[in-house]
């Protein structure tokens, strides 16, 4: 007999380098698997054309975060690319303690802060097909191209060599196809043996 070892939720962990695809295909993946909630950051970036405060960000301005930060309000925080970018920590540990699963779409930087402090949570690497087409991908993006394109494509090379340090990798080919491979590793991930007690007929009649 099965039985689950408490009531936690499982954290998990999405990077890319900018414009890779990871909150696109979070997105629609936290649609389509129950019990998965995707955890929304704070930051004082301006939003793209796209995007809806409280549903991709937080938009918040550079005073409000630095009141977050000195509150410790932050599972982990980082400037990227002149904008500060952070992960609310009290409504993750909310979900989890719940029981419910938590998917968090943030940049290598973040994702190595978060090991320190969540070393069971699950982390995924979401590579491009390569450098041209994650230029290509930049340049297109809704909104636009803008100042620091051109230095989220240099970084990129960088970025993408810390894809070793991740549980998983998806390349990102197709969108559909990448969804569906995220969704197999949160599935995999709620099986793993390591989840659950076992018990056996011996167990229980001791």
């Amino acid at each position: 007999m099965l039985v689950e070892k408490g009531k936690k939720g499982i954290l998990f962990v999405v990077s890319a380098p900018s414009g890779g695809g990871k909150t696109t295909i979070l997105n629609q993946a936290v649609k389509l698997c129950p019990n998965l909630n995707r955890s929304v950051s704070c930051t004082t970036r301006p939003p793209r054309k796209d995007e809806a405060d409280g549903e991709d960000y937080h938009f918040i301005s550079g005073q409000e975060f630095k009141a977050m930060v000195e509150e410790s309000e932050f599972l982990e925080w980082a400037k990227v690319y002149g904008h500060l970018y952070g992960t609310p920590l009290e409504p993750i540990n909310e979900k989890i303690a719940q029981g419910l699963d938590v998917a968090l779409a943030i940049d290598i930087q973040g994702a190595r802060s978060v090991k320190k402090l969540y070393s069971q949570a699950v982390f995924v690497f979401i590579m491009p097909p390569s450098l041209d087409e994650l230029k290509r991908r930049l340049k297109n993006r809704q909104g636009g191209p803008d100042h620091s394109d051109a230095a989220r494509l240099k970084s990129a090379g960088e970025e993408i060599s810390t894809a070793v340090e991740y549980d998983y990798i998806i390349v990102n080919n197709h969108f559909d196809e990448s969804v569906d491979q995220l969704k197999a590793i949160i599935a995999a991930e709620r099986l793993r043996r390591s989840r659950y007690i076992i018990h056996t007929e011996t167990d229980k009649n001791g």
